[in-house]
């Protein structure tokens, strides 16, 4: 696990210079298998197939986390970063007002789960790739 790659794929998400795929590739040629952002804390986890793990902290203002769980929303939010109009940062600001209080992104397994407080949840699955 190669710490300054990790570091330097989440610091330029945060900055809005690398979207999704970008990180995806990054990550999992590093041999990460999944990640969970801790939106409450400001914290990404970073988990290796062999049980190492690494905390990176998010640089990113603290703010409230919406109290109602809107799946739409999030989708809304995961679509919008699909296409291109809006970066990182602003898809979290969407999420975190969507209610989000973490989500786990599964690289091996194609699909990212988002959470709500009260254990309210969605699955997006990864988009396949086009032939």
């Amino acid at each position: 696990m190669n710490i300054e790659v990790i570091s330097n794929a989440l610091a330029g998400s945060l900055a809005g210079a690398n979207a999704f795929p970008d990180v995806v590739r990054l990550l999992t040629a590093e041999g990460v298998e999944s990640y969970r952002a801790d939106l409450v804390r400001l914290e990404e986890t970073f988990y290796m197939p062999d049980g190492r793990t690494h905390v990176e902290k998010m640089d990113f203002p603290p703010r409230g986390i919406g109290e109602h769980f809107s799946a739409a929303e999030v989708v809304s939010a995961i679509r919008a970063s699909q296409a291109g109009e809006c970066k990182y940062p602003e898809f979290l600001n969407r999420v975190m007002d969507a209610g989000t209080t973490s989500y786990v992104v599964y690289l091996s397994g194609r699909k990212a789960i988002y959470f709500g407080r009260k254990g309210e949840f969605h699955v997006e699955e990864f988009p396949r790739a086009k032939p």
